[in-house]
């Protein structure tokens, strides 16, 4: 009987590998595709499909992608600047935000986050033109500033940074810290964040994501070339009113998607060490 439950259980395990095995692969295949269509013609794209076997067309298609009015290394520069100052900004305010609403006792607390979860449901698109009116009224167009200065405040950064504060941050440590005369900045800066990493760099990686990614603000505010990222001049190539290079558009692509494998590679032993610490703690 014993045998037979130790069958089953070794028989179910392998089922969970094998299943666990093909959403990797189905997850991945997306990706392998776009790399390998970025060597391949647009002929060859267009008349094959998808396909696993890369092509020789690699140099021709950066040469397409390199050949436009638009500088992709510069475009590529442009991008890392905005993610990373509204990845820096967005993470630190909102840690900031939640360790005041976890940590003080004050009159309005719970109102003040509650206006938080109701900003954090009004869709980007219905202040967009607002903002932009804004901004070009005090001349901020063509300036990254516009880009990067909004992402101090993240409402859904800092749901997320409460919610695990809540659970992981011990105020105890909070009211040790000012008794040894630490002050408020010092023990935010030394201690709560360090305690925070996990869920730092779970956010970083969203916010850093989706700044990368963001095509309709910089498509609307950035109107000079030398200011362009790297989403824009990829739709670019879409946009091509004679013919759409689809092998430099997919090199295009590929090159938007390295940063993010970068970082988020650089970033996944903190979320995993966070995981892990979960469990013990469970």
């Amino acid at each position: 009987m014993k045998k037979s439950n130790s069958v089953g259980r070794s028989a179910f395990r392998v089922f969970i590998y094998a299943f666990c095995i093909f959403l990797a692969i189905l997850s991945l295949f997306p990706f392998v595709v776009m790399f390998i269509n970025a060597t391949r013609s647009t002929f060859e794209i267009q008349q094959s499909g998808v396909s696993l076997l890369p092509s020789s067309y690699l140099a021709s298609n950066y040469a397409v992608f390199t050949g436009k009015t638009f500088d992709p290394l510069k475009g590529f520069y442009n991008s890392a600047i905005i993610s990373t100052g509204s990845t820096a900004l967005a993470i630190y305010f909102s840690v900031l935000t939640a360790y005041a609403v976890v940590a003080y006792s004050w009159k309005m607390r719970q109102a003040f986050f509650s206006m938080i979860l109701a900003v954090m449901m009004i869709p980007a698109q219905v202040t967009s033109i607002g903002f932009y009116q804004f901004m070009y009224r005090i001349g901020m167009t063509n300036n990254f500033l516009a880009l990067i200065l909004p992402s101090i405040a993240a409402p859904a950064t800092v749901f997320f940074m409460r919610q695990y504060m809540l659970a992981s941050l011990p105020l105890e440590l909070v009211d040790a810290a000012r008794i040894d005369g630490s002050g408020e900045f010092s023990t935010f800066n030394r201690i709560i964040l360090p305690i925070m990493k996990p869920a730092i760099a779970t956010q970083a990686i969203f916010t850093f994501v989706a700044s990368w990614n963001n095509l309709f603000l910089p498509l609307i505010l950035l109107t000079n070339n030398d200011k362009y990222t790297l989403p824009i001049m990829v739709s670019l190539l879409r946009g091509d009113i004679y013919r759409t290079e689809y092998g430099a558009v997919y090199l295009g692509l590929a090159l938007t998607v390295l940063p993010l494998f970068i970082i988020y590679f650089a970033l996944s032993k903190y979320i995993i060490a966070g995981v892990a610490l979960g469990g013990v703690k469970g």
